[in-house]
């Protein structure tokens, strides 16, 4: 067993091993590591860990120091270098009128050498781009040509699934992908369908391949004759992820088609047998599985939606709803809101009520003693036995109805009229 580090570079690709040496990693740190191309920085996927033997390639190189500050500004500073250089080397390109498209840059962490990533349908004689790229950068220029499926890779995106791409996120090598894969898969074999954004074949087609082959191991293939617990019949349609197929029945009537599950159906050795020959009995009874009751005190059971209440909850509710009502038809008798009967007068005295009448009198008969020394105002309320226009004690009766009331008129003083000269009379 041998201790190492996965680092992978600019996070896409594969992971490589490397040896710690004596370095505590975990997974996020950044690590300046030395590689056949000189000293790169990398991120640490998997701290220290052991492998086989047999998993290391030799020589295995070794990890130089954890990323400090500085190489962190240098690796920002080769990031702007990267975007420069791509620009620039963009418009060399149009001027030479070379076919090819350039899809990444990358700069050392040296910074002693700058690589191209670039795609093209043929071979390009790019020697002169070189050369006026070196008198740019003066610096050491590769140029590298690259698959679509490595363009991909690189630039990343959305696939048809909704998903991001297999190949930037999880696939570290490409693996041929067949049609004969998708015919397997029972997917449609139109190209816009069963190609990626890359315009190759989906890749997802590879690694599914394998959870098909076993699937299709275990269930029949479509016109085959089987047998189920109804009778004989033909498979019409095999669901292989959902397991099931669809049969129609051997009859004499109308065609009837029944789903099963692969457990239920066996198939025929030999297929239909001729005419008049009665079929073999292949179909195995399958046991059917006990019913298991559910423990009371299941930790995983559900628990009930609403509380069921008890005989003891029920009667307190009762109980307490009945006082409420009781304290409520109080003060609705208190308040004199209870509606009446219909042989109850309006003005019925209530139970345990003196009478109104009877009140009133009593508090009349009481107010001239507690006012004997004051006047009676006219606007005091009368009596019944009072008349409205009755003389009023100490005033004299006002006149008939026939006769007019004469008042004495007051003597007033000659006052000396103003002549018409002015003068006084």
């Amino acid at each position: 067993m041998t201790e190492v580090v996965s680092v992978q570079f600019r996070g896409r690709g594969k992971s490589y091993f490397f040896d710690p040496a004596g370095i505590t990693a975990s997974r996020g740190d950044l690590l300046v590591v030395e590689t056949s191309k000189g000293l790169e920085l990398g991120e640490c996927t998997q701290g220290n860990h052991a492998v086989e033997d047999s998993a290391v390639v030799q020589p295995l190189r070794s990890v130089v120091r954890a990323a400090t500050g500085d190489d962190r500004r240098v690796a920002e500073i080769n990031r702007r270098r990267e975007k420069e250089a791509f620009g620039i080397a963009e418009e060399k390109i149009a001027k030479h009128k070379l076919e090819m498209k350039l899809v990444d840059v990358e700069c050392s962490f040296e910074g002693n050498k700058i690589l191209f990533f670039f795609t093209a349908d043929g071979r390009v004689d790019f020697r002169e781009l070189v050369k006026d790229l070196a008198g740019v950068f003066r610096t050491r220029i590769e140029l590298r040509q690259i698959g679509v499926r490595d363009e991909a890779k690189m630039l990343g995106g959305i696939g048809i699934c909704g998903q991001p791409f297999c190949c930037s996120r999880f696939l570290t090598d490409f693996q041929p992908v067949s049609t004969k894969m998708a015919k397997t898969q029972s997917m449609s074999l139109n190209p816009a369908k069963i190609s990626g954004c890359c315009g190759r074949l989906m890749c997802c087609l590879r690694y599914e391949q394998e959870a098909y082959e076993d699937l299709l191991k275990r269930a029949p293939k479509t016109g085959a004759y089987v047998e189920t617990e109804d009778g004989y019949g033909c498979v019409q349609q095999v669901n292989l992820l959902r397991q099931m197929v669809k049969v129609r029945m051997d009859g004499a009537g109308e065609a009837v088609v029944h789903n099963y599950s692969v457990e239920d159906i066996a198939e025929v050795p030999g297929g239909r047998p001729p005419e008049g020959e009665q079929p073999p009995h292949v179909l195995q009874p399958r046991p059917k599985k006990e019913e298991v009751a559910e423990e009371a005190d299941d930790e995983w059971a559900m628990p009930p939606l609403f509380a069921e209440e008890t005989a003891g909850e029920r009667t307190e509710e009762a109980s307490a709803a009945a006082g409420s009502e009781s304290r409520s038809a109080r003060r609705r008798s208190n308040r004199g809101g209870k509606r009446r009967s219909g042989g109850e007068k309006k003005n019925a005295p209530r139970e345990g009520v003196a009478p109104a009448a009877e009140k009133k009198s009593g508090e009349k008969s009481a107010a001239p003693e507690k006012r004997s020394g004051e006047k009676k105002s006219g606007s005091a309320r009368r009596s019944g036995g009072e008349k409205k226009n009755a003389p009023r004690e100490g005033v004299a009766p006002a006149a008939s109805g026939g006769e007019k009331s004469h008042r004495p008129r007051r003597s007033r003083p000659n006052r000396p009229r103003k002549s018409d000269n002015g003068g006084k009379e």
